[in-house]
């Protein structure tokens, strides 16, 4: 089959939208047909002598010239097809869960909400807000626990990674505590960002602590999965909205799509 030819042009589509492809392309040739007919009634006339048709300038069209034409409406219509197939396709949501950077144990006396950042976990939080920029997976809206560790931790990101800085932002104190019950910081972290999202927000990403945040990775993507300090847990699942998306996915149908960690090769 010659690469050239209309089959080959359609072969990898299925049969509805060959289907489709032949309709658009039979359509825009019959146009193209009459526009053609139309130029030749101009371009000819009689002969008033002989009362023979008199050729008035008209050149005659080459078969390859149509056969290329009617490639060129093939591949049109085969746009066409390709266009609303992938307006076809939902949106992808992509969810980001953090944990936050190691905290210190310099001052016991403090409340572990009010624990502040170690030297090391602001090292890390630099590297993996880095990290997550290559990778382009900057959000859009970020809910926040409101424990110093965490605040501290996208303070840091935001002045590291322009993105984040220009992400709208929520603190959400509940994300402290209910990391600590068992079994319930996935149904709350998707109540908490259906309530907060839009439409036209694709990227989330939510911060917060163990063990719930590893919990809650697990539970969506149906895997084991383990997030040290600083870790950040890469989702993706389909949905015109983020309330279909949990609807769709449901627990164990997100894909993981990476871990990323301060010491990660990324």
């Amino acid at each position: 089959m010659s690469p050239f030819s209309d089959q080959a042009i359609i072969f990898n589509f299925t049969s509805i939208q060959r289907k489709t492809i032949w309709q658009i392309a039979a359509q825009r040739f019959q146009i193209l047909k009459s526009e053609m007919n139309a130029s030749a009634t101009v371009g000819v006339g009689t002969c008033l002598s002989t009362s023979k048709p008199l050729s008035i300038g008209l050149t005659p069209v080459p078969i390859c010239l149509l056969r290329r034409r009617r490639r060129c409406l093939m591949i049109g219509a085969e746009t066409e097809v390709e266009l609303a197939a992938s307006e076809a396709q939902p949106a992808s949501r992509r969810l980001i869960l953090l944990r936050h950077a190691k905290s210190s144990w310099q001052h016991p006396s403090l409340r572990d909400h009010d624990r502040p950042l170690s030297k090391t976990g602001r090292v890390d939080a630099v590297t993996v807000s880095r990290k997550l920029q290559r990778m382009g997976w900057i959000p859009q809206l970020i809910l926040c626990s409101d424990a110093l560790r965490t605040r501290e931790t996208l303070n840091i990101m935001q002045e590291e990674a322009r993105g984040f800085l220009e992400a709208e932002v929520h603190f959400i104190s509940s994300y402290y505590s209910i990391a600590a019950m068992d079994g319930q910081t996935a149904e709350h972290l998707q109540r908490t960002i259906c309530h907060y999202s839009r439409d036209e927000l694709f990227t989330i990403m939510c911060m917060g602590h163990n063990r719930g945040w590893e919990e809650a990775a697990s539970m969506f993507t149906g895997a084991s999965v383990e997030l040290k300090t600083c870790n950040a847990a890469l989702l993706e699942a389909p949905g015109k909205s983020w309330e279909e998306a949990f609807a769709v996915a449901g627990y164990g149908g997100w894909k993981l799509q990476g871990i990323v960690t301060p010491s990660s090769n990324l």
